[in-house]
């Protein structure tokens, strides 16, 4: 990321989170947080404490930035720095999680929008050596329909963050956190059935440095600690574990179904 594409990133962040920009120049700024910037990037938690304890008026922050050396007033934001690297932290967290509209072209009637919920996540083998399988998985709120690949199914659209003219949420029948235990027990089903050969295998391995191991100290009365460093090293390189990670997600409002495409 070059200097000027920090510069535009950081305009457009604090903009699409409301923060007022009361200097503008290309290469520097002043910016007014607000509450909630103010609490996730300027570490001052125990003021915070203090002004929410005592019911008092916020004095919020304001942070002069350049990503110009040259630049006489700011703090210098260049790739790595820890501003920065505080902010793509923020990004991303806020980014998680979150809840999307089909556009529908207005009807001149109301339009039920159906929620779908969405996981998208990796599977992690791990062993002496590591394979990532990533999934995204769908499952209907209303009729508990799960489908693969569902961000590939709606990434045509061009989703929205509110809610579109004319259009109303259906309740779900399914709760989201009883559709995320749905999608956990499918996918913990699907690698159950998995052929496991891999981890036998590693199994093998592990067990077979284990026994050279112990045969080099078989002569030692009481092993040094390089012992228990080496066994620890081999068990951590062989022994085979399998890891699920969600990566996001959120709550999908459909007019369509994911199957038969988006208008």
């Amino acid at each position: 990321m070059q200097q000027t594409e920090i510069c535009t990133f950081l305009k457009t962040f604090f903009s699409e989170n409301g923060c007022a920009i009361t200097e503008n120049s290309p290469y520097s700024m002043q910016v007014q947080l607000t509450e909630e910037l103010d609490k996730a990037l300027m570490n001052r938690p125990f003021y915070w404490h203090y002004i929410e304890k005592m019911g008092g008026q916020p004095n919020l922050a304001t942070l002069s930035l350049k990503t110009d050396p040259k630049e006489e007033e700011g703090e210098l934001i260049h790739f790595g720095s820890p501003r920065l690297h505080k902010i793509f932290s923020y990004v991303i967290e806020k980014g998680r999680f979150g809840q999307f509209f089909e556009p529908v072209p207005p009807e001149g009637k109301t339009v039920p929008l159906k929620p779908w919920l969405c996981l998208n996540g990796k599977i992690v083998y791990h062993c002496h050596q590591k394979k990532e399988e990533f999934f995204s998985i769908g499952l209907s709120l209303i009729t508990g329909e799960m489908l693969k690949e569902f961000h590939s199914l709606v990434k045509s659209s061009s989703l929205k963050v509110s809610i579109p003219d004319f259009c109303f949420t259906l309740t779900p029948l399914i709760k989201p956190g009883s559709g995320i235990d749905r999608i956990h027990q499918y996918l913990f089903h699907t690698i159950e059935k998995e052929n496991h050969q891999w981890a036998e295998e590693a199994m093998c391995k592990m067990d077979k440095e284990l026994a050279l191991l112990e045969r080099f100290y078989a002569g030692t009365t009481e092993k040094p600690p390089s012992y228990e460093k080496e066994k620890a090293s081999i068990t951590g390189l062989y022994a085979p574990s399998i890891q699920l990670d969600i990566i996001n997600g959120g709550i999908f409002y459909l007019h369509n179904h994911p199957l038969t495409g988006f208008s």
